[in-house]
């Protein structure tokens, strides 16, 4: 078994980014509307302004993964109450102001409304997320779900292993690597990585490292292999660099969730090329190790690579 830790400044659903969203307007406000629309098109595979009319999201409904509600809450409130059956499949709503003052999620906070008020941020709207662990300041699951490119399989799992961690008890992400069955009771909650990004970021550093520094390191790993950031499933280091400052800013400035390895794993993963790190520290070397542990096929892309700033950085898939 495998311990892992994530980080995430984006709390989203179960891994997935909503993908088609609709601005609804009353046409006095459309100039608004073409604002927030300018501000979100690129992110999302659709964008599109509706005009309100009293029915309008009835006969939208199940066409689109979030709606935008640039109208008072209450109408919101009352136009989709019949229309809401089940957390994991209704869409998510936020409500906006025409002063763009406040984003209000209504429903699906952890499916795609608080991102979206998140982003509306950049407008100067302040998102007034109300879901337990990002009120608390804490990381629920689907948020290290989305952290690790996974998604949640058993969403009903979620009220348990949240609580958990309002309450400080639920720990670190247990890992499992198959071939194997897994047996788990109705408040365990399963993630199962999501398919796309592949490239897992192996990285080490020196203490107090910069956040600027570990970025740049990425970048030069990255354009080295002519690959851009979406190809980027997550982060690995080690446990002992869990806390490193640096490190993890950078990680949550790219959205990009930051898995920890404990020693044993690292050793069984250890890489080819020499490293120092086992005189000094005890420890396998970390970059090249991490990388090979958090790949899907446990394969060394591109070696590691230790950069002056005292960043190391290896690629693995």
């Amino acid at each position: 078994m495998t311990e892992t830790q994530s980080t995430s400044s984006t709390a989203d659903s179960d891994g997935e980014v909503p993908e088609r969203i609709a601005i609804i307007s009353f046409e006095r406000k459309r100039e608004t509307a073409v604002t927030i629309e300018s501000a979100l098109s690129g992110a999302y595979d659709t964008v599109e302004i509706l005009e309100y009319h009293g029915d309008v999201f009835a006969d939208n409904w199940g066409e689109y993964d979030c709606f935008v509600g640039l109208m008072a809450s209450g109408i919101a409130v009352r136009k989709t109450a019949g229309l809401l059956e089940d957390k994991w499949s209704d869409p998510a709503i936020v409500v906006v102001d025409e002063a763009l003052t406040w984003a209000v999620p209504i429903t699906g906070g952890h499916h795609g409304a608080n991102q979206i008020a998140i982003e509306l941020a950049d407008l100067g709207a302040i998102p007034a997320t109300t879901t337990a662990s990002e009120a608390a300041g804490k990381q629920g699951v689907e948020a290290r779900a989305k952290a690790l490119d996974a998604h949640v399989v058993n969403g009903d799992s979620t009220v348990q292993t949240n609580l958990a961690v309002l309450n400080d008890e639920l720990g670190p992400v247990a890992r499992l690597d198959g071939p194997r069955a897994v047996l788990v009771d109705a408040d365990v909650t399963v993630l199962k990585p999501n398919e796309g990004a592949d490239l897992v970021l192996g990285t080490g550093t020196v203490a107090d490292i910069s956040a600027s520094a570990v970025t740049a390191a990425w970048d030069a790993t990255l354009d080295a292999l002519d690959r851009d950031r979406s190809d980027v499933s997550f982060v690995a280091t080690a446990t002992r660099k869990g806390d490193e400052a640096g490190l993890l800013e950078a990680a949550t400035n790219r959205g990009w969730g930051v898995v920890c390895f404990d020693k044993p794993t690292l050793e069984q993963f250890e890489g080819p090329s020499s490293s120092k790190a086992p005189a000094l520290i005890g420890w396998p070397g970390i970059a090249e190790a991490a990388a090979i542990a958090g790949g899907r096929s446990h394969e060394l892309l591109r070696p590691k690579e230790r950069f002056e700033t005292g960043v190391t950085v290896a690629v693995g898939r």
